[in-house]
C-alpha cells in the first residue's frame, strides 16, 4: 500500500528574514474585559497562547473561573435595561461606529489574527472584511424589522406584536474564526438590544480581546464583556448561569451537547452552530474543471478548519477518474506556508498540537483501512503544525473519513451510480450544515437541492456567504441561524399585547 511518505510532496514555505507579524505593542491587554475595562482574574492561573506556525508562545492570558463569569454576568445584568431602552436608530449608530473603528484598524487585526491562528493573510483579511460588513448589515437591519400587522384579530380587540430583547446572552466562540464568529454573535445581539458575556476559545483569544479594547469607548460599560478560560470551567458556568437568558455557541458537536445540557436546568434558550460534513455531489454533466477549481478554495480555505468545507466529494462513477485527476492537480499546486512567507500562501498550519494529532490520526487510520491517498496524506516537517493538503480516494460507503468531521486539509472522494444513491449517501451523515450540487441540468438542481438535508445548499459553487442570507444547519449541526434578519429574530422575543377597545 502506498504510504503518506510516498505522496506528501508539499513543503512548508518559511520566511527566514521576514519581520514578525506583531510586536508587543500590538497585543491586547492579557486580562478579562468586564464592565467597560480590563480587569485581573480571580486566580493567578494563566493559559499559553501559541503561534501554530512556529510553536512559540506569544501571550499568556488569565484562566477564567466561575467567579469571573459571575462578575461579568452581573455587569451585563446591570447594563441590560439602559441598552434595551435605546431606540433602534441609536443602537444602529453604535454598530456603525464599531464598524468604522474596525475598518481603521484592519491591518492590525489581520496581522494579529494570522499570528494567533496561523491563517494565511488572505484568509485573515477576508475575515476582517466580513466582520466589518456584519456590523454594517446589522446596523441597517435593526431599523427595518417587520412583524405581523397590528389589527383586530378578535372582535373589538386590537393586537400589537412587540419584539423585545432577550436580556443577557452568553456567547462561546470557536478557535477557527475567532474574530468573525464573535462578530456573527455580537452584532445581532447588540442590535437586538441585548447585553452579553463572551468566552473566546482559550487557544485564539487575541483578536476578541483586541476588539474589546478598540470599541471600549463606543459601548456603555457592561454591554460587552469578555472572559477568557476553558470550556469545562468558564464556559460551563456561563451556560448554566441563572441570570443568562440565552447561550449561543459556535463549536463542536460535543461542546453543543455540553452547553445544551447545562442550559436545561434554567430552561434558557440555546443557539447552536456546530460541525459540518459537507457533501459535494458531482453529476456526470457537471463542469469538472470548475468544480475542481472551486474545491481548491472551498476544501482548503482556512486549511480545511471550516465547518462548511467541501470535504466529502460524491462523484458519478463515469467521470470519477477524470475529476480526481483534475482535483489532484489543483491540490498539488496549493502554496503551504507561514503567513509571513507571502501573500500567495493558501494553506497554513493546524491551530494546535492536539488538533494536528487529531487530523493526522484520521489519515493514519484511513490508510490502514485501505483508503488510497491520491496526494498528501500526512504531516509536513516542523516547526509548526502543518499537514499536507490531501485527497483520499477509493473511500467506501460508511468509512470513518466519509462520516466524521476531520476539520483539516483533507478531501475524501466517493463514487455513486445514480441520483437515488447520491442523495441517500449525501444525507447519510449525522451532520447537516451545508452541501453543494454540481450539474448543468436546471431541473435536477432544484430537485436534488430540495432533497438534501442541509441548511445551505449551493448549486455549482461552494462556500459562498453573504450577510443578507442565513447560515445554520440541521440534525447534529445544531439549530439557530447566524447572519441575516433570522439572527435578529433568534436574539429577540415576541410579545403580544391585546387592547379591548369595545364601546
Amino acid at each position: 500500500m502506498t504510504t503518506a511518505a510516498d505522496l506528501t510532496t508539499a513543503t512548508v514555505r518559511r520566511a527566514a528574514d521576514a519581520q514578525p507579524l506583531i510586536t508587543e505593542s500590538d497585543l491586547p491587554p492579557a486580562r478579562h474585559f468586564v464592565d467597560g475595562k480590563f480587569v485581573e482574574g480571580s486566580t493567578d492561573r494563566v493559559i499559553d497562547v501559541v503561534d501554530p506556525s512556529t510553536e512559540d508562545i506569544i501571550a499568556r492570558i488569565p484562566e477564567g473561573t466561575a467567579e469571573d463569569i459571575d462578575r461579568a454576568v452581573a455587569a451585563a445584568v446591570a447594563a441590560e435595561d439602559q441598552w434595551a431602552r435605546r431606540v433602534p436608530k441609536d443602537r444602529s449608530e453604535v454598530l456603525h461606529a464599531i464598524a468604522d473603528r474596525l475598518a481603521e484598524h484592519t491591518d492590525l487585526l489581520v496581522r494579529l489574527e494570522s499570528a494567533n491562528t496561523g491563517k494565511p493573510l488572505a484568509v485573515s483579511r477576508d475575515d476582517v472584511g466580513m466582520t466589518i460588513d456584519t456590523f454594517r448589515f446589522m446596523a441597517g437591519a435593526v431599523r427595518a424589522t417587520t412583524s405581523l400587522a397590528a389589527g383586530d384579530y378578535a372582535e373589538n380587540h386590537l393586537s400589537v406584536i412587540l419584539r423585545e430583547p432577550l436580556g443577557v446572552i452568553g456567547v462561546i466562540t470557536p478557535w477557527n474564526y475567532p474574530l468573525l464568529m464573535a462578530a456573527w454573535k455580537i452584532a445581532p445581539i447588540l442590535a437586538a438590544g441585548n447585553t452579553l458575556v463572551l468566552k473566546p476559545s482559550e487557544q485564539t483569544p487575541l483578536t476578541t480581546l483586541k476588539f474589546a479594547e478598540l470599541v471600549a469607548d463606543l459601548l456603555p460599560p457592561g454591554v460587552l464583556n469578555v472572559v477568557n478560560g476553558y470550556g469545562p470551567g468558564a464556559g460551563a458556568r456561563l451556560a448554566e448561569h441563572p441570570d443568562v437568558n440565552m447561550i449561543a455557541l459556535t463549536g463542536s458537536v460535543n461542546s453543543g451537547h455540553a452547553v445544551a445540557r447545562a442550559a436545561a436546568d434554567t430552561l434558557k434558550r440555546v443557539h447552536l452552530e456546530l460541525g459540518g460534513k459537507a457533501p459535494v455531489v458531482i453529476f456526470e454533466d457537471a463542469d469538472l474543471t470548475a468544480a475542481a477549481s472551486s474545491l481548491r478554495a472551498a476544501g482548503f480555505w482556512n486549511s480545511g478548519q471550516e465547518c462548511g468545507a467541501a470535504c466529502r466529494v460524491l462523484v458519478h462513477e463515469s467521470v470519477a477518474e477524470q475529476f480526481v485527476e483534475q482535483l489532484v492537480g489543483e491540490v498539488e499546486s496549493l502554496v503551504v506556508g507561514e503567513p509571513t512567507s507571502g501573500e500567495d500562501v493558501e494553506v497554513g498550519p493546524m491551530v494546535s498540537k492536539a488538533h494536528f494529532d487529531r487530523v493526522t490520526g484520521y489519515l493514519e487510520r484511513a490508510k490502514k483501512e485501505g483508503v488510497r491517498v491520491a496526494t498528501g496524506g500526512g504531516a509536513l516537517d516542523g516547526p509548526g503544525y502543518f499537514v499536507a493538503p490531501t485527497v483520499l480516494v477509493d473511500v467506501p460507503e460508511g468509512a470513518e473519513v466519509a462520516r466524521e468531521e476531520i476539520f483539516g486539509p483533507v478531501i475524501s472522494v466517493e463514487t455513486f451510480a445514480d441520483e437515488e444513491e447520491a442523495v441517500r449517501r449525501a444525507n447519510d451523515v449525522p451532520l447537516g450544515l451545508s452541501a453543494s450540487v454540481w450539474t448543468e441540468n436546471a431541473r435536477r438542481t432544484h430537485d436534488i437541492a430540495a432533497r438534501l438535508d442541509f441548511g445551505t445548499v449551493w448549486v455549482n459553487s461552494h462556500l459562498v456567504l453573504a450577510g443578507e442570507v442565513p447560515w445554520g444547519g440541521f440534525k447534529g449541526s445544531g439549530y439557530g441561524r447566524d447572519l441575516s434578519l433570522y439572527a435578529l429574530d433568534d436574539y429577540s422575543r415576541t410579545k403580544h399585547v391585546m387592547h379591548n377597545h369595545g364601546r
